[in-house]
């Protein structure tokens, strides 16, 4: 099923060159999980008829479609790609592409309205110009931010098999890996704001699943999701399984004090 965007990191460059020069992408998680392209695309608790299914698959098309139509889109037209999803998934509650679909639109939407409030009022010296998906663990995207958790994690749960060793289709594969990639991008997200930003409270903000942790804790939980993502697919969420292993970080800050000091020596 179409997606807005590939839910994957958007890493800066220079995490990107740290990931590729520390970690040996062959060492990541194996993926583990039997695909079979035989198996009908959802498994049989989504409920939902082959001819319902193909139906469902063009009215979301379009609803992307709609919404990518240009490269910068208005709130006025993600509102109405939402009210189209909503709708959809007021008829159809267990289909799982679009909840995944649901949470980037929120994203957009979120992105939109952090851009409009900061265009009406006054920047400090210390905040960047753009400060991308940062904009979810604010107050005013509360309420945003907790809706895209529960879509992601609504169609994890729809689509994850009952058993680790069942098998599962292709399209149900590359749904949970880049569902769970998504989250685990977020909560890395939360857990780098909670670092950095200490003015931003995510302990009062956003979902209740973010309250109250720790960052090294959040990060941890972003962790656990890359690690899900990369055993259904994502080759990124395999590298960012194993750089934000609090294990792996552990290991590895021991072996760069070890070359620090023989390199001193």
């Amino acid at each position: 099923m179409e997606t807005i965007t590939q839910a994957r990191p958007s890493l800066t460059n220079n995490d990107a060159a740290v990931l590729q020069a520390l970690f040996d992408a062959e060492s990541s998680p194996s993926s583990g999980v039997k695909v079979d392209p035989t198996l009908p695309s959802w498994p049989a608790a989504v409920n939902i008829s082959q001819t319902d299914l193909t139906t469902l698959k063009t009215r979301e098309t379009q609803i992307i479609l709609n919404l990518q139509a240009t490269s910068t889109p208005t709130e006025e037209t993600v509102q109405t790609a939402l009210k189209e999803l909503n709708t959809l998934l007021e008829e159809y509650p267990t289909y799982p592409p679009a909840y995944t679909n649901r949470a980037q639109t929120l994203r957009l939407l979120a992105d939109l309205e952090y851009n409009n409030h900061t265009t009406h009022s006054a920047k400090t010296e210390s905040e960047p110009e753009s400060i991308t998906d940062e904009s979810l663990f604010t107050p005013e995207a509360s309420d945003l931010s907790s809706k895209i958790f529960a879509d992601l994690g609504k169609a994890i749960t729809l689509a994850t098999p009952v058993s680790p060793a069942d098998p599962i289709s292709s399209v149900q594969a590359r749904l949970l890996a880049d569902a769970h990639t998504h989250r685990g991008y977020l909560l890395l997200k939360a857990a780098r704001v909670k670092k950095t930003r200490p003015g931003v409270e995510v302990d009062s903000v956003g979902p209740e699943r973010l309250r109250g942790h720790s960052a090294d804790q959040l990060e941890e939980m972003a962790s656990r999701d890359f690690f899900l993502g990369g055993r259904y697919g994502n080759k990124v969420a395999q590298q960012m399984a194993v750089q934000t292993n609090p294990y792996a970080k552990m290991c590895g800050a021991i072996v760069k004090e070890a070359m620090r000091k023989e390199m001193e020596g």
